[in-house]
C-alpha cells in the first residue's frame, strides 16, 4: 500500500470515527436532555405532591392550632375568671378580717385610755391627798419648831441668869473666905433672899393637836412601762 492510499485509508477512518463520535455525541446528548426534562417533570410533580401535601398539613395545622387556640383560649378564660373570683372572695375575707381587727383595735384603744383615764384621775386625787396631807404636817412642824425655838430662848435667858446669879454668889463666897479656905470675920453675913426670884421654869410643851385622819391612799394601777 503506497503512502497515498494510507493516508486516503487514515482519513476515511478517521472521519468514520468522528462520524461516529459526533453520532454518539447527539444521541447522549439527545438522551441527556430526555433524562434532564424527565427529571424536570418528575422533581416538579413531586415538588408540587410536596407542595399540596405540605398545604395539606399546614391547613390541618392550621386548623389544629386554631382548636387547641381556641381551647386554650377558653380555660385560659374559665382559669381567669375562676382566679378573679378567688381574688374577690380573698379580698372580701380580708377586708372583714381588717375591719374585726380594726374594731378590735379601737375597742382596745378605748378600754386603754379609759383604764388610764381612771387611773390618772385617781393618781390626781391621791397625789391632791398627799400635798394637802403634807401642807397640814408642814404647818404642824412649823409651830412645833416656832413653839421649840421660843422654848429654847426662854431657857437659854433663865439659864444665862441663873449662871450670872451663880457666878454672883460664887464671888461673894470667894470674898469671904481666907487663903486657908476659913471665914473671914466681918460680922453677920447678909445673904440676899432669893425667894423672891422666879425658879427656872421647865420650857412650855407644845399643844399636841388631835391628829387628822390621813386622807385615804389610793392604790393606783402602774401603767405599762413607756418604750
Amino acid at each position: 500500500m503506497s503512502k497515498e492510499e494510507f493516508e486516503i485509508l487514515a482519513t476515511e477512518t478517521a472521519m468514520a470515527m468522528i462520524k461516529s463520535a459526533q453520532a454518539r455525541e447527539s444521541k447522549a446528548h439527545s438522551t441527556a436532555s430526555r433524562l434532564v426534562a424527565e427529571t424536570n417533570r418528575i422533581t416538579k410533580e413531586e415538588i408540587e405532591a410536596a407542595d399540596s401535601k405540605a398545604r395539606s398539613i399546614l391547613s390541618g395545622a392550621e386548623s389544629r392550632g386554631r382548636k387547641y387556640i381556641s381551647t386554650a383560649e377558653d380555660e385560659a378564660g374559665q382559669m381567669i375568671a375562676q382566679a378573679e373570683s378567688d381574688a374577690e372572695a380573698l379580698i372580701e375575707s380580708k377586708k372583714r378580717e381588717i375591719a374585726a381587727l380594726a374594731l378590735a383595735a379601737r375597742r382596745e384603744g378605748e378600754r386603754i385610755i379609759g383604764d388610764a383615764t381612771h387611773e390618772v384621775s385617781n393618781y390626781r386625787q391621791w397625789l391632791t391627798g398627799v400635798i394637802a396631807e403634807a401642807e397640814r404636817l408642814y404647818k404642824i412642824q412649823t409651830q412645833s419648831l416656832d413653839a421649840a425655838q421660843g422654848a429654847i430662848h426662854q431657857s437659854r435667858a433663865r439659864l444665862e441668869s441663873a449662871f450670872t446669879r451663880l457666878a454672883e454668889l460664887q464671888k461673894s463666897v470667894i470674898e469671904n473666905l481666907n487663903p486657908d479656905d476659913s471665914i473671914i470675920d466681918t460680922g453677920p453675913i447678909k445673904v440676899t433672899s432669893q425667894r423672891t426670884t422666879s425658879a427656872i421654869s421647865a420650857p412650855k410643851r407644845a399643844k399636841k393637836r388631835a391628829p387628822k385622819k390621813s386622807v385615804k391612799k389610793t392604790t393606783v394601777k402602774k401603767s405599762t412601762t413607756r418604750k
